[in-house]
Order: structure tokens, then C-alpha cells, then sequence
């Protein structure tokens, strides 16, 4: 038996899972449905907004199960009449044993990490801000824990110095195009031994929590090179960020998108910023001096530091 045999039920919600979705179609996998989560109202006009994988999966006319809960009656008969006999789940909601444990052949889950490294909701964005050179994916049997299933395969990603997010992201999602289908082809098989996630320092585990807007600010009294890559972590979105003060009153925020370090000794304050009013942006951090490169002062739009320092009067008057 192949992987082309088998009923697959795929479920996903944003634009990372749409990738593998895709790829499985193109190369002739039979996805009998498609579970995303309920269309949401979003935006000041509150209209609803559909998941990025259920406009893919319209786009590719295969059916599409939206439910409220999981747990849902109807869900589990329409789940049960599709006679599924693998799932696969790429950036979901934690599933109940009633729907993981259905299909004949188990469901595996894509994680954008190489587990048991970062298990949680932002693998990609901690692997940078923790300065890791390298990072991957991995396919996991789901269990009744979260990222603890035993691991089928996994595939080594390295971090670049001009990674940030948005680059990594991508590469990633490609990159688990590949290893999905191979995922299915070795469980259609059988050709696989999975490894169990046991008996693990918990201890020597980094985690990947979920990541808050009070996450992302950026504190100066840091060293450079962790300022550096908390910035490139949290780029293009949901960005890192810094309260802008005058006279030691907060006068608003600005969102920091590229910016590199340069060490030097020095004896100003953490957050002093320092210009030529032309082109450079310097903010002093523990161990030297922090270049701003693009930034979004809140109330403008996102540019070039050198564009915003043409109508930005005194902001060396500023700190941050």
C-alpha cells in the first residue's frame, strides 16, 4: 500500500499549513476533508474572516468541516462517515483521543521544531530569540500531551545571521512540504519505528510559549547581541517593541523590524539614543550601542530609519 491509498483527513488553521495541504493535492494524495477552525469576525468592520486553509481548501474543491467544539456529535458522525485512515495536523487546535485515535493508521502533527526542543505554541520565534544556529521540523504521532507523541522523522533547518521570522517561517514551511509526504509514505508502509519521547531531562528542554504583546518589548539594560536576536525573532510580526520617552514621560512606542550591534564600552545610560539627524539610529544597550535600521514609530507607517529621521525632529531628546 502507498500513500496515495489511504483516506486522509487534514487539519490546520494558517498560512504554515497551507503549504503541505497543497503539495499533498498536487502530487495526488486523496484528502477526503479538510477541518479548519469557524470563520471569525476581524477588523473594524467585523466581517468574518475565513482561515487561510479553508480558502485554500476552497480553491482546491475539497470538502471542509468547521467545528465549534471537537467534542460536537455531529463532528465526530461527519469525522466517522469519512472513514479516515490517517489525519494529519499542522498548526491546530489540541485535539480530543475521540478524533486523533480515529483514523485506522493514527494522526501525525507537523511541529516546526527539532522536538524535544521547543515544544510549544512558537517554536520558530524562541529557536531565534535564544540565538540557536540551528533549528528544523519534525512529524509526531499525537498522544494525549502536547508535542509529546513519539517522533517519526525530522529534518534539520539551519538559523542564518539575516534570518529573522518571516525568512525562517518560509523555509520551514517549505522544507515540511517534503517531509509530510514522506511521513505518509513510510506510515503507508510501515516503514517506521517511532521514537518515544521519554525519559527526558525536562530540565535541559527550552519551551516555545505562546508570545504576548508585553513579550515583545525590548528591555536596553540587555547585551547586544540578545537585543539583536529578540528583534530578528519576533520580524516581520508580531515585532519587538520599545516605549519612546521625553523628559522621563512616556510619549509613545515604536516597533523595531532590523537592527544590528556594534560593542563598545561606553558610559550612557541604557536606551540614550544617539543620531547624526541624517542617517544612523544608535540606542546605547549594556555592552554597546544598538543600529536601528527599520522601525514603526506608532502613528506612522513602517520605514527606514533615515526616512524617519528626515521629519522627526530632536529624537535625540528621546530614549527609549
Amino acid at each position: 500500500m502507498t500513500g496515495k491509498d489511504l483516506r486522509i483527513v487534514f487539519m490546520g488553521t494558517p498560512e504554515f499549513a497551507v503549504a503541505s495541504l497543497r503539495r499533498l493535492v498536487a502530487d495526488g494524495y486523496n484528502i477526503v476533508a479538510v477541518v479548519t477552525t469557524p470563520d471569525k469576525p476581524a477588523g473594524r468592520g467585523q466581517k468574518l474572516h475565513q482561515s487561510d486553509v479553508k480558502i485554500a481548501a476552497q480553491e482546491l474543491g475539497l470538502p471542509i468541516l468547521q467545528p465549534e467544539k471537537l467534542r460536537d456529535e455531529a463532528f465526530v458522525k461527519a469525522m466517522r462517515d469519512l472513514k479516515p485512515d490517517l489525519g494529519i495536523v499542522i498548526a491546530f487546535r489540541m485535539l480530543p483521543e475521540i478524533i486523533w485515535a480515529m483514523p485506522k493508521l493514527g494522526t501525525f502533527n507537523l511541529h516546526a521544531s527539532l522536538l524535544p526542543q521547543y515544544r510549544g505554541a512558537a517554536p520558530i520565534n524562541w529557536a531565534i530569540i535564544n540565538g540557536e544556529k540551528q533549528t528544523g521540523i519534525t512529524t509526531f504521532l499525537l498522544n494525549h500531551e502536547i508535542d509529546k507523541g513519539a517522533i517519526i522523522g525530522q529534518a534539520v533547518e539551519p538559523i542564518l545571521p539575516e534570518d529573522n521570522i518571516g525568512t525562517l517561517y518560509d523555509k520551514l514551511m517549505t522544507r515540511g512540504c517534503d517531509l509530510v509526504v514522506d511521513t505518509v509514505e513510510r506510515i503507508a508502509m510501515g516503514d517506521y519505528t517511532p521514537i518515544e519521547q521519554m525519559h527526558i531531562d525536562e530540565a535541559t528542554l527550552k519551551p516555545a510559549p505562546k508570545i504576548f504583546k508585553e513579550d515583545c518589548r525590548i528591555d536596553w539594560s540587555w547585551e547586544g547581541e540578545r537585543i539583536v536576536n529578540f528583534v530578528r525573532g519576533l520580524s516581520p510580526y508580531p515585532a519587538a517593541w520599545t516605549a519612546m520617552y521625553l523628559d522621563g514621560e512616556e510619549k509613545g512606542s515604536a516597533k523595531i523590524f532590523h537592527a544590528t550591534f556594534t560593542p563598545k564600552e561606553h558610559n550612557e545610560p541604557t536606551g540614550t539614543i544617539c543620531t547624526d539627524t541624517k542617517g544612523t539610529l544608535e540606542v546605547a544597550c549594556a555592552d554597546g550601542w544598538i543600529m536601528i535600521h527599520e522601525l514603526q514609530v506608532a502613528g506612522k507607517r513602517r520605514m527606514a530609519a533615515r526616512d524617519l529621521l528626515l521629519g522627526f525632529r530632536n529624537i535625540e531628546d528621546y530614549t527609549m
